[in-house]
């Protein structure tokens, strides 16, 4: 059994999942794209803007179901274009370039041709002392 993870103010998702699942201290987050509040894509051609967005979103997750961003100890990101590559990682470093929590990345086509990138995450809460 999981507890959904749904944080205040979510765009609806344009498929049949949950923004996040909680099982004991562990919160996975599902496949995060640039969608806004009505269903519409977000920052169309600019991978920077979508990464920044996306990995808020991430983290609005993981702190709905009590964490913080130091929690999340392993992401799995998706890429349309190989070129992106090093502006994503300008973005990402940003938020997680002190510790990194492991990754793996891939290059391929997402739900809709403007999407540039998606991020999925797994993050492992820290007890309260």
């Amino acid at each position: 059994m999981f507890t959904p993870v749904i944080p205040q103010g979510a765009a609806k998702p344009i498929a049949p999942y949950v923004q996040g699942s909680k099982v004991g201290d562990v919160v996975y987050v599902a496949g995060t794209l640039p969608i806004g509040q009505d269903g519409e894509s977000l920052h169309v051609g600019d991978v920077k803007a979508q990464t920044r967005y996306v990995i808020e979103q991430v983290i609005s997750v993981v702190q709905a179901a009590g964490g913080s961003i130091d929690d999340i100890v392993y992401n799995a990101i998706f890429l349309k274009r190989r070129e992106d590559y090093a502006a994503f990682n300008e973005v990402y470093a940003a938020y997680f370039g002190a510790n990194p929590p492991a990754r793996y990345c891939i290059i391929c086509d997402l739900v809709r041709e403007e999407f540039l990138v998606e991020i999925a995450a797994t993050a492992h809460l820290t007890p309260a002392p």
